[in-house]
């Protein structure tokens, strides 16, 4: 993003809070807090309880972010900062307002669209579509994710991944010989992460304990679903910071994520890095996971099925594939993936 020997500055939509958990939120918190002061001034909302470690950098401005009507403020405030790039734009009225400011500007802004997912299905005129098309650089967080943006749009879209949060996950103690054995899922619990698939395992094996960590309007539907079927193994989680998740995760056994519809879940990098060999599906091609080496990427609900009871059943298996999984999640280490994007 800048020569070793020039400073520029980067506007981000995105918010400085520690408390706030977005996947995109996050990933942009761990790349500022890699930069460079002297080579980037980095501007970023902020509605308060800033990330420590982004409030002690230097050269970066918070813009203050307020209950209601921030659109109008945050557009004037950040183009009288002047910054030469606009980061990971996102798709709201701030961004829109941005984009549409660009024509009647003299001095344009770099834009440089990260895409972390992409509905199947979606309008041209969608923000989403805007901010590929009218970007000057485009990434995207996964390999299949790159090559989708090429084929729908015709750019020459790189990939740069998202990295894992070592403060909060890493490896535990070996769990040997423990009983009950422990399956978590961690996701939203909304319609497209199927949720409920996780409770219907959990009926299938009744002496594993299931973990759902989580909250979304499937909630009540999974709660109904685990007791029609007398599921006394389930264990709904709620909502968890990122530091007890990693508690969670260091807990557990095995890592179960059957959404269908997906970009490149950090969450599965993230259970990686505590030695948790995951079962995800096959339809995003997620790299944090490799099949038969770390854990196994399945295409039916069938093969998920049998692949947890081999993992359940097979301790051998199951710890070499969360050795393995410690080993491969070092690739999506921040440090490097920061140093990527600072020589884009």
């Amino acid at each position: 993003m800048a020569s070793r020997n020039q400073s520029i500055t980067i506007f981000t939509p995105s918010f400085a809070d520690e408390s706030n958990t977005n996947a995109q939120n996050l990933t942009v918190k761990e790349i500022v807090a890699r930069l460079p002061p002297d080579m980037f001034r980095v501007i970023m909302l902020s509605a308060g309880n800033c990330d420590p470690r982004i409030a002690a950098r230097k050269s970066t401005v918070l813009l203050p972010y307020f209950p209601h009507g921030n659109s109008a403020h945050l557009l004037v405030r950040s183009l009288l900062l002047s910054p030469e790039i606009y980061f990971y734009p996102r798709v709201g009225p701030l961004d829109r307002a941005w984009f549409a400011a660009q024509k009647h500007l003299t001095r344009k802004t770099c834009f440089v669209t990260h895409v972390v997912s992409l509905p199947s299905e979606i309008n041209q005129s969608d923000a989403l579509v805007r901010s590929i098309l009218q970007a000057k650089v485009v990434f995207a967080n996964s390999r299949f994710l790159a090559q989708t943006i090429r084929q729908r749009f015709g750019i020459d879209a790189g990939t740069i991944y998202n990295g894992v949060d070592r403060r909060f996950f890493f490896p535990g103690p070996r769990r040997e010989n423990r009983t009950p054995l422990r399956v978590l899922y961690a996701g939203s619990l909304q319609a497209h992460k199927r949720p409920e698939v996780v409770v219907r395992q959990a009926a299938r094996f009744p002496n594993i304990s299931f973990g759902l960590v989580g909250q979304g309007n499937r909630e009540v539907a999974c709660r109904q679903l685990a007791g029609e079927l007398r599921c006394n193994n389930v264990e709904f989680l709620g909502h968890l910071t990122l530091a007890q998740l990693g508690q969670q995760m260091r807990q557990a056994d095995v890592f179960l994520f059957p959404s269908i519809d997906e970009g490149h879940p950090q969450v599965l990098g993230q259970a990686a890095a505590c030695g948790l060999p995951a079962i995800a599906m096959n339809s995003y091609r997620p790299e944090y996971v490799v099949h038969g080496r770390t854990g196994f990427l399945v295409d039916s609900d069938d093969e998920l099925t049998s692949k947890l009871a081999l993992l359940i059943h097979n301790s051998d298996l199951r710890h070499g594939m969360g050795d393995a999984a410690i080993e491969h999640s070092k690739r999506f280490d921040w440090d490097r993936i920061a140093e990527q994007w600072i020589n884009v």
